[in-house]
């Protein structure tokens, strides 16, 4: 078989219930003394309408009270990209390295960053793009060699129905 499909089932708390953790990758190694799985060539995980792709992901875990392991972190590297699809925004994103961590539903993009809200087709470029999708928190940081980058198509309130 060409691909190691991998399924994984994780309950959490913070979510009240269970999805499906599905991980398609071409090699997989784990040392659960380290508590890191490493996903490489060609990654794609994808847990309910959300999606992860990579060259490269390491998810590390932790063990909860019930002894099920439960994911931390996953570190996208290699062509990172991903979408996220929440009851209030879609985003679309890449960079160099992609961290999510589940627990505090927070994304960090780091390197050459991009991130794309769809529902209102904002787009924001930066070196470090960190959002939380609990809070809606996001914050960009850029340099002085790539400063940051926020385009938004602004409605400048012209009416364009009508004729004087």
């Amino acid at each position: 078989m060409r691909y190691l499909i991998c399924s994984l089932l994780c309950s959490t708390i913070l979510f009240a219930q269970s999805e499906t953790l599905t991980i398609d990758a071409q090699n997989f190694e784990a040392d659960d003394k380290k508590g890191v799985s490493i996903f490489t060539g060609n990654v794609k995980i994808k847990m309910g309408q959300d999606k992860l792709n990579a060259d490269r992901v390491d998810v590390y875990f932790t063990t909860d009270k019930n002894n099920a392991k439960v994911p931390l972190k996953y570190e996208a590297t290699g062509k990172a990209d991903f979408e996220i699809i929440t009851k209030e925004k879609h985003y679309i994103g890449n960079g160099d390295k992609v961290i999510y961590s589940p627990q505090k539903e927070e994304y960090t993009i780091l390197g050459n960053g991009y991130l794309q809200e769809k529902n209102d087709d904002r787009k924001v470029y930066g070196d470090t793009i960190y959002v939380n999708q609990l809070t809606g928190e996001a914050r960009v940081k850029g340099s002085e060699q790539k400063p940051v980058r926020f385009i938004i198509n602004v409605d400048r309130g012209e009416d364009k129905g009508t004729t004087k």
